[in-house]
């Protein structure tokens, strides 16, 4: 089957699994403020920890994951991923308590790994010079599902807070009977390897790629950065509730636009900006926007000015991240890439486990009586100081260790 045809339709599956996620996403705060009797600082420290608790399933598991999908193909686990999705919706649909509703979430971190396995089948079928531009069309498709999620799921969430999840649940178990039909697999049986249970662990399958010598130096900035960025993911609703006032539908459409700024970011400008400046100084600007774009969040004063921030984030971190996947995929051996996005999957979940409860504990400190100033945007104001310690780190390694081929 040709290999772009493989390419639209794993892109179709993230997209509609995006989809799903998204549609979910603007309401999640709203729901565990309801559990929590309408207190608005606890509900960001309980939003903080199930964020947390979900990345914590993907974190342990991803590596597993990825490992399985390097022994028995890449279309297997995306299968299972999506079936499991759909249960959990369903879960979360109709949880009466938050204990249960937490259960639910963990059972999502723990089928999260369409976005794990993706990133190995199109290692499978891209050439190694253009999968920057391969990495930045599932970050399209992520961004084109996070357009159309948000937008319809707040205003389903106007309607029913668990709305949301019951059409997040159809879509899922769909993506499940389209992929079982037009999904092909990509791992060719030569290219398999047997499992290892020493690797399907985040600790051993960080220890196998960090046998490539330039994978560690990468993975730290990936990391880094990855929890930087998680600061508008973490505290976007809350923030814009309580700086603005914006209802679940003025929430949806703002996290639209932030879907349309990945599509341009990771589906157009990085297939113009990689092969003109290179992978490494893309990433050097884009870490530079970042730190600029987190304060500006922090200071602007009223709601629409935060669009025109979202326009000048798109040169930021959306256009570095498929930069660096990049490098660390040239890095590796073609068995070895559903492992190296099992470790990265896992690195980019330990930062969902660290960084929700410091970015929402954060944000809900600074807007508590407790504090000694009221300060809404403390937040991204730290972020942004991590985006510039990032930025040091990778001007460092740059320059000591040499392009990997």
């Amino acid at each position: 089957m040709p290999a772009r045809f493989s390419l639209l339709v794993v892109l179709s599956v993230v997209y509609i699994d995006m989809l799903g996620i998204g549609l979910a996403f603007p309401v999640l705060p709203k729901l565990i403020e309801q559990f929590e009797g309408g207190d608005v600082s606890q509900t960001s420290y309980v939003y903080g920890l199930l964020a947390a608790a979900y990345a914590l399933m993907q974190f342990l598991l991803a590596p597993l994951l990825g490992a399985l999908s390097d022994r028995y193909g890449r279309r297997p686990v995306i299968l299972l991923a999506l079936v499991g999705m759909g249960i959990n919706y369903v879960l979360l649909a109709f949880a009466p308590t938050l204990a249960l509703f937490a259960l639910g979430r963990m059972i999502a971190g723990a089928f999260g790994a369409t976005f794990t396995a993706a990133g190995a089948y199109l290692a499978d079928i891209t050439p190694p010079e253009k999968r920057a531009q391969s990495f930045g069309l599932i970050g399209a498709a992520f961004g084109f599902g996070f357009i159309t999620g948000p937008v319809i799921g707040g205003p389903l969430g106007d309607i029913d807070l668990r709305l949301p999840f019951l059409i997040a649940a159809v879509l899922s178990l769909a993506d499940f009977v389209f992929a079982f039909f037009a999904l092909p697999e990509s791992l060719a049986p030569a290219n398999r390897k047997p499992f290892d249970w020493r690797h399907a662990n985040p600790v051993g399958a960080l220890r196998a790629v960090g046998r490539y010598g330039s994978v560690l130096g990468l993975m730290a900035i990936f990391v880094l950065a990855m929890f930087a960025n998680r600061v508008a993911e973490m505290t976007w609703v809350l923030f814009t509730s309580y700086r603005f006032g914006w209802s679940n539908t003025q929430t949806g459409l703002s996290l639209g636009m932030v879907g349309v700024m990945f599509i341009v970011g990771q589906g157009g400008l990085v297939r113009v900006l990689v092969p003109r400046f290179g992978e490494r100084r893309t990433i050097l600007i884009g870490l530079a926007v970042s730190a600029a774009t987190c304060v500006l969040y922090g200071v602007v004063p009223q709601g629409w000015m935060v669009f025109p921030v979202m326009v000048l984030a798109t040169f930021g971190w959306t256009i570095a991240a498929p930069a660096v996947q990049a490098l660390m995929s040239r890095s590796v051996a073609a068995n070895e890439q559903g492992l190296l996005q099992g470790a990265l999957t896992s690195m980019m979940n330990l930062t969902s486990i660290v960084g929700p409860p410091i970015w929402t504990g954060l944000f809900g400190y600074f807007v508590s009586s407790a504090a000694p100033v009221i300060v809404p945007g403390a937040a991204f104001f730290a972020a942004a100081a991590v985006f510039v310690v990032t930025l040091a780190l990778a001007l460092r390694r740059f320059r000591a260790v040499p392009t990997p081929t």
